[in-house]
């Protein structure tokens, strides 16, 4: 039994040493640079003076720093509650479509999560532009005069956040829909010969049991958002870029704009916490939810 347990634990090792050393040398390493980067006072290539918790105390009373962190929880909660809400009411309407017509439906969901940033940075800018967009004609009918929607910034980041819900709702619902098919048939022919109403099947049945989905769908979208730059990069461009910052666009703006490579890291230290801290207690919160 020992012999065999030795043989286990070869195989074992022999199988996972590849991945823990790639992961190890992507992942650990640059993350443990990261951390010793961010104590220093250097530039994003080079050697740099051992400065202590110096950057620390400069970034959490950088004015920057609130507002990006303003930032990125605000365009979080408008983003991905919303979209994780969305993707389970569409997948409940797909998934009652048969044949063809799902495909067909699913499928137009789905496009434009394959398309890239700068695409749908593209077909969205031209639809809101102040000037020649298709989408200010009822903007003008609604307001009396056509709006700068990008340069607008109440608007800014609610206009962002539901061009990203419009372009990644579709994963949400391809991930609801693989849930919703595995509920077995039967127990909704069960429930409809106790009787049981659409609203009584949802809550009942259907609900609990796409849960463990919607905790999924949730961090997913969570660990996404909060690391959210692209968009605002793009559509920010031009416009009061100060008052928009992300946290991530502003470890690029620090670490390779500004070549202050110490400072950039300590900003991506204090990210990588707040997105493992949150992401952990949302996951947590959700899963004993659906534990009760």
């Amino acid at each position: 039994m020992r012999r065999y347990d030795r043989s286990e634990m070869v195989t074992a090792l022999v199988l996972l040493t590849p991945f823990v050393a790639i992961y190890g040398l992507l992942f650990v390493y640059p993350l443990l640079k990261m951390v010793m980067l961010s104590f220093t006072k250097s530039p994003l290539i080079g050697e740099g003076d051992w400065v202590g918790f110096a950057n620390y105390i400069k970034l959490f009373k950088d004015r920057l720093f609130s507002v990006a962190v303003w930032n990125t929880l605000y365009f979080v909660l408008l983003s991905v509650i919303p979209s994780t809400i969305l993707g389970l009411l569409i997948a409940l309407g797909v998934n009652r479509l048969k044949g063809w017509t799902q495909s067909a439906v699913l499928a137009a969901f789905f496009l434009p999560y394959i398309l890239p940033v700068s695409v749908v940075y593209r077909i969205w800018g031209w639809m809101l532009d102040a000037q020649f967009g298709i989408l200010q004609f009822p903007i003008e009918a609604i307001f009396g005069e056509r709006v700068p929607v990008f340069r607008t910034l109440p608007l800014f980041m609610p206009a962002v956040a539901f061009i990203t819900i419009w372009w990644l709702v579709g994963f949400n619902v391809l991930l609801y829909i693989a849930g919703l098919r595995n509920i077995s048939a039967e127990i909704y022919e069960a429930a409809e010969l106790d009787g049981a109403t659409r609203l009584q099947t949802f809550r009942r049945i259907t609900w609990p049991l796409v849960w463990p989905i919607t905790v999924l769908v949730a961090t997913i979208q969570l660990i996404l958002q909060l690391k959210i730059f692209d968009q605002l990069y793009l559509f920010g461009q031009g416009g009061r870029t100060d008052s928009v910052l992300s946290l991530v666009w502003l470890v690029y703006r620090d670490a390779f704009q500004k070549n202050q490579g110490g400072y950039g890291a300590t900003i991506a230290v204090v990210l990588f916490a707040l997105i493992v801290g949150v992401s952990v207690l949302q996951y947590q919160a959700l899963r004993a939810r659906g534990e009760k």
